[in-house]
């Protein structure tokens, strides 16, 4: 009976107030999963909230005006939520990288129309209530690791006397403890230079499979020992996880795979793909770079006869010849090298364009031609006393030492430049010195200031703990010299190194001196190409932006038949000249295919 009566109750809530209307913001719990919030200024777009929910609720909304900076790992795209699908889980909040995502204590929101319940969440809630947090980020519910696992490797008085590689590498174990802690949101792989697909072969190595990992490596970097090692990894500086804790060791785990791979095995898989014929066209390539290699490589894939002329004795350019054997042992820039050598690639060492063989030879013989000559001059402070013969270059000192010639090695040393190669002739010429004399006396001056200093962080820290003194913030003033011996360096403050326009424009505070003993000075503060074996002629055809050849976004200079890539045209770095080479072979696969059609 009462069960049939209960109909009749309920019509009595229709005397009743409403609940739900009119709508009031109500308290809820401390601790409530109500509406979204995001703080769009901490919001990078990363899009880990849409992969991360089940019930595709999430999608990514391109929001024009906002900021976007690949290299950093920003993106204009923010979250917008399909309230029609979400079950309130919190799983996108308890994976947001930057935690700028959470859920309100308001939960009231009624329409007829559906269109309202797909709501693009921001600081200020559904409705601008102001209600405070409910669900947020905290140490009980944060699904990510932020903590990089650490790199063993050689301490500063093991490693100072001798050129043996500092880092260790990962075993097994840290590898795949790193690996997991990757969201897979592919911010790296939008910064690389060369879109390296990171999250995949990062995923492989989180399943125990460093094979499949070298397979998604060779997509995109023919180089991975070297990229494994002194790529600039421009893809942490974009990590997601980075934003809050330490970014994933991207690099490190590159490195893992390729150590982990027999180099047989890595020659099989590099082949995976490669044209079973011929195509009958030929390419020659001047410089054995990695511009040049990677051109190389990727031509021989798609069936060319490819020719790359070498000046130097050994190929590698200046992976070669300007990266000491402890950050680049030579076994492993040999592995990569081999590698593109199984392809059919020929590389004529000991060949000098102009000398050897002319530039006309190769436009006549051959169906294109591509420059990678790399940057093997240094360049001159041409300060006052620098023409003197114990101030030497940093380029040509790192290619005596990488030669293992004999190399003068003085009792103490001033380096002036504050990149990278500063840091690698200081720090080899610091283990010389001890070596020979049981102690340490090279100091490193530079003009910017300790946290401007062009070099890596971490190659500034080792020179440090390697005993070499740092002086930022200090210009060359001149050499100084009595009676034809170089006795020190005198240096002033650098105030600042450019104008209000970005213009290189330093300026000193001429009262402020200080005076380094040196019986050698090296210059270590740029390059240049030597472009002579062009000739007069070419030379005047093409044409030119600065000082370098000007080519086109695919590498191509004004002469058809021309392309150009790597140091020569972007300055010093493997990972852009990789990028480079891979553009200028797509260039140069579709012109010769085109004038082949043509021909036929």
């Amino acid at each position: 009976m009462t069960s049939m009566l209960r109909p009749l109750k309920a019509l009595s809530n229709l005397f009743q107030d409403p609940v739900t209307l009119p709508m009031e913001p109500r308290p809820a719990a401390a601790n409530y999963r109500g509406f979204h919030l995001n703080e769009w200024k901490v919001c990078i777009g990363c899009g880990t909230c849409a992969t991360i929910c089940d019930n595709k609720a999430i999608q990514m909304v391109h929001v024009p005006g906002l900021p976007a900076d690949p290299a950093k790992g920003i993106k204009a795209e923010r979250p917008s939520v399909d309230y029609g699908r979400c079950c309130w889980c919190a799983l996108c909040v308890d994976a947001c990288p930057t935690g700028s995502l959470a859920l309100s204590r308001e939960y009231i929101h009624i329409s007829s129309d559906l269109d309202t319940f797909l709501v693009l969440p921001n600081e200020e809630g559904m409705h601008g209530y102001g209600f405070d947090q409910g669900w947020a980020k905290s140490d009980d519910a944060d699904l990510l690791d932020l903590e990089r696992r650490p790199m063993e490797g050689l301490a500063a008085e093991a490693r100072i006397g001798n050129m043996d590689e500092i880092v260790q590498g990962y075993d097994d174990q840290t590898a795949l403890l790193e690996a997991s802690r990757c969201i897979q949101c592919g911010m790296c792989h939008d910064a690389c230079p060369t879109h390296m697909h990171a999250p995949d072969y990062i995923r492989a190595i989180w399943r125990s499979d460093p094979e499949e990992a070298v397979r998604q490596i060779y997509r995109s970097m023919p180089f991975g020992n070297v990229c494994g090692r002194v790529c600039t990894h421009r893809c942490e500086t974009a990590c997601s996880i980075g934003h809050r804790g330490e970014p994933i060791a991207i690099r490190w785990l590159k490195r893992y795979a390729l150590d982990h791979v027999a180099p047989e095995r890595i020659r099989e898989i590099a082949h995976e793909g490669k044209a079973t014929q011929a195509s009958g066209r030929r390419v020659a390539i001047v410089g054995a770079g990695p511009a040049g290699l990677t051109t190389a490589f990727d031509l021989a894939h798609r069936g060319h006869a490819v020719t790359v002329f070498e000046s130097q004795p050994e190929p590698g350019g200046m992976l070669r010849y300007g990266i000491p054997e402890y950050r680049l042992p030579r076994d492993k820039l040999d592995g990569d090298i081999e590698v593109i050598r199984s392809l059919g690639v020929e590389i004529r060492c000991n060949t000098r364009i102009g000398e050897h063989v002319t530039i006309s030879d190769l436009q006549r013989d051959y169906d294109a031609v591509m420059l990678g000559p790399g940057l093997h001059l240094g360049r001159s402070t041409r300060i006052p006393g620098s023409e003197h013969p114990r101030v030497r270059r940093a380029i040509d000192m790192l290619r005596e030492i990488w030669e293992g010639k004999a190399v003068e090695v003085p009792r103490s040393l001033v380096v002036i430049g504050g990149g990278n190669v500063a840091m690698d002739i200081a720090r080899s010429m610091a283990r010389l010195q001890q070596r020979d004399y049981g102690e340490v006396q090279v100091t490193v001056t530079a003009l910017e200031s300790r946290e401007l200093m062009a070099a890596d962080e971490e190659e500034i820290c080792e020179a440090e703990e390697e005993g070499i003194l740092m002086r930022p913030a200090r210009g060359p003033k001149y050499c100084m010299i009595q009676q034809d011996e170089l006795t020190g360096l005198e240096t002033v403050r650098c105030v600042s190194v450019f104008d209000a326009s970005g213009k290189f424009q330093p300026q000193y505070d001429t009262e402020d001196v200080e005076i380094y003993d040196a019986d050698m000075i090296v210059e270590a503060i740029g390059q240049a190409a030597d472009l002579d074996f062009l000739g007069h002629e070419l030379t005047e055809q093409l044409e030119w932006q600065r000082g370098r050849l000007k080519v086109d976004a695919a590498g191509r200079t004004s002469a058809p038949w021309l392309w150009a890539g790597g140091d020569v045209v972007e300055g010093p770095d493997v990972v852009h000249a990789v990028a480079a080479g891979h553009r200028i072979a797509e260039s140069i696969h579709a012109y010769i295919s085109e004038t082949a059609e043509v021909s036929a």
